[in-house]
């Protein structure tokens, strides 16, 4: 076999191997966010919608808190109830 032959046999090996090595052992380069040289252009970026408004809740007038607050007050008495009995 010719040594051109042999050389460029043990330099696909040598590619292969530090391919593994890359794989397995992770890569040399930071991880993260890439720099601002190698993200899009904002001007060349495209937009995105809008998200929808959320809809705002009504607020509740003092008989509902008042019912709000005597439901919830029964509902940890009950609990309570049961697990002492447990």
């Amino acid at each position: 076999m010719a040594t051109d032959h042999i050389l460029t046999l043990l330099i696909a090996e040598r590619d292969k191997l530090n391919k593994a090595i890359d794989a397995l052992g992770g890569s040399a380069k930071p991880a993260g966010r890439p720099a601002k040289s190698h993200a899009a252009p904002a001007a060349t970026a495209p937009r995105v919608a809008a998200a929808p408004k959320k809809k705002k809740r009504k607020p509740l007038t003092a008989a509902q808190k008042k019912a709000h607050s005597d439901r919830m007050k029964a509902f940890w008495a009950a609990r309570r109830k049961k697990q002492t009995k447990a």
